[in-house]
């Protein structure tokens, strides 16, 4: 069993920047890692995935402004988020996948507003 810890969320500005950081509990080398965000009154979306070879899938929204990156020598996931707007403001979750086994973070506020 994984356990994720999501930090680095906040308050910012739009056209602001944050980098989020989930940290495992033990190792994630076989995993498939996700960033999902869930807006108020909205579902859970996927916004980033990362495979243990590093390809990478973004939502079309956060296209050319998220990075999702990945360091398995320190079990850790992470995401950039740059010109941040409005829109993007929700919870961000981290899961990971693996042969059907899914967990999940408990995640991290961010905000988007002036």
């Amino acid at each position: 069993q994984v356990q994720l810890v999501e930090s680095g969320g906040g308050l910012v500005p739009p056209g602001g920047s944050l980098s989020l950081s989930c940290a495992a509990s033990s190792s994630i080398s076989l995993y498939s890692m996700y960033w999902y965000r869930q807006a108020p009154g909205k579902e859970r979306e996927l916004v980033a995935g990362i495979t243990p070879g590093r390809s990478t899938n973004y939502v079309d929204s956060v296209k050319g402004r998220f990075t999702i990156s990945r360091s398995d020598a320190r079990n850790m996931v992470y995401l950039q988020m740059n010109s941040l707007k409005v829109e993007d403001t929700g919870v961000y979750y981290c899961k990971a996948e693996f042969r059907g086994a899914r967990y999940w973070g408990q995640g991290t506020q961010v905000t988007v507003s002036s």
